[in-house]
């Protein structure tokens, strides 16, 4: 993944929870270190780390009063 494609991820996730950008940009960059070290395969690796921050972020939103 490009520079490019991680800063519009980094913004999209911001906008769609609501996030500081540079809040999911820290988490996006631990993320995907952590996911990387030790991975045989780097194709996925973006991948599984935007789903983690998604979900971690999703999982801090209160709950909606419906």
């Amino acid at each position: 993944m490009t520079q490019r494609d991680s800063n519009e991820l980094v913004q999209t996730i911001a906008a769609q929870t609501h996030t500081p950008p540079e809040t999911v940009a820290k988490m996006y960059e631990d993320t995907f270190r952590e996911v990387a070290n030790g991975a045989l395969i780097q194709d996925y690796v973006s991948l599984f780390a935007e789903k983690r921050v998604r979900a971690n972020l999703r999982a801090a939103l209160p709950a909606s009063n419906e």
